[in-house]
């Protein structure tokens, strides 16, 4: 019997540990199951590990093992695909997928939805004529964008002109329920910072350049020689994988810092994680709307952020945080040694920040931010009409 539900596909260039592949697997789980078909295809490859976070069982997940190059030698295969599987929504995330709304457009998807969550190391803060214009040109093949920042929404309205009426913001949700304050620090298993006497300051994220874990070493090196009290108190966890591991291992010996730092490697229990630190660092050097920076927030805990892409956005400095240029070490060291001093304002920032999640970032907000688009964009297509219907069907049900 053939699924009456609308297919979306989401294609992205890898389904792996990341911040947006987070937004995905977030929006899946969340999304009433009745109203929408799922399937996301990767350029390269889908983690068996990480499609595990996908709870829905109906979601299938595709490789497609693209080679070094320009991706139109996958134009066939997706062509092939979509005439196939006739999906009402292809929605492609990012510059790196951007060109396989392509195909899409070949095949007559109704719906090509474009998102952009961030610029790459390659063009960190999108001033790259060649990438505007590369968007600028497949634009006509797109329907409507969807911005996760005010930042990027002005970038792609100044920048790539794209008219206001076919970008629509969504900023990332973050499930404050399974990320939520403990009863102070909590102990994780395996970390050799659980002594309730110790500050343990803490970043999320894939240890690659453009996350800034260099800066944030040398800025914990600086703290600990500058300050006595932080040198027997303070204390780092970094957790995630990646390129990087080596070089960073090296560097921290080299900071002397050994017995201070914690490489805590890929976990699968990160709101644990977050609830065993006590301040919360992002030290990125370019971002979009950052799902983890949005889950320290939503723990309670104080955080500390470069002034890059959507962090201005998602903290309130002074109020829910602290916000430090990029690649200003020194300034970050401060910032974390104002905190490892000053408890009782951490605490504060803690609670501000949570409770601004709750006002403006909530996870039912997004999903039903993604749901409205997607049924006002079929509304407005001629669409087969059991695809029609079905749609109008699952709007009254929302």
């Amino acid at each position: 019997m053939t699924d009456p539900r609308p297919l979306v596909i989401h294609v992205v260039y890898s389904f792996d540990v990341g911040g947006l592949e987070n937004g995905i697997v977030n929006l899946l789980n969340h999304m009433p199951a009745e109203q929408f078909r799922h399937m996301v295809v990767a350029l390269t490859s889908c983690a068996p590990g990480f499609t595990r976070r996908v709870r829905r069982t109906d979601v299938e997940f595709v490789s497609l093992h693209k080679p070094a190059g320009h991706g139109f030698k996958l134009y066939p295969v997706l062509y092939r695909m979509f005439r196939e599987l006739r999906p009402a929504i292809v929605h492609t995330r990012n510059l790196a997928a951007l060109e396989m709304i392509v195909p899409a457009w070949f095949a007559g998807v109704p719906v090509r939805i474009h998102g952009e969550h961030g610029w790459d190391n390659f063009d960190r803060e999108g001033t790259n004529r060649t990438y505007q214009l590369v968007r600028r040109l497949y634009s006509v093949f797109v329907s409507r964008y969807v911005a996760l920042s005010r930042r990027i929404e002005s970038y792609l309205h100044d920048k790539v002109h794209i008219g206001a009426g076919r970008v629509r913001r969504i900023c990332n949700g973050v499930d404050a329920r399974r990320f939520a304050p403990g009863k102070g620090r909590e102990p994780l298993p395996e970390s050799p910072f659980n002594d309730p006497s110790l500050i343990v300051f803490g970043a999320v994220g894939r240890l690659q350049a453009v996350k800034g874990h260099a800066d944030l070493i040398r800025a914990f090196g600086a703290l600990v020689r500058r300050d006595p009290e932080a040198a027997r108190g303070a204390r780092l966890a970094i957790v995630g994988g990646g390129p990087l591991q080596a070089e960073l291992t090296a560097l921290v010996a080299s900071e002397g810092i050994v017995d201070k730092v914690w490489f805590a490697g890929e976990r699968n229990d990160i709101p644990e994680t977050m609830r065993a630190f006590d301040v919360f660092v992002q030290p990125s050097i370019s971002e979009g709307i950052s799902n983890t920076l949005l889950e320290a927030m939503a723990s309670g805990l104080p955080v500390i952020a470069t002034e890059v892409g959507g962090n201005p956005e998602l903290v309130d400095a002074g109020r829910t945080g602290l916000l430090v240029r990029s690649g200003d070490i020194d300034g970050l060291a401060t910032a974390m040694g104002q905190l490892y001093h000053e408890p009782d304002r951490s605490a504060a920032l803690g609670r501000a920040g949570r409770e601004r999640v709750l006002a403006e970032f909530s996870l039912d907000a997004m999903v039903g931010a993604y749901l409205a688009l997607y049924h006002e964009m079929l509304s407005g297509v001629s669409a087969p009409r059991e695809l029609a219907v079905q749609s109008r069907k699952a709007l009254r049900r929302k």
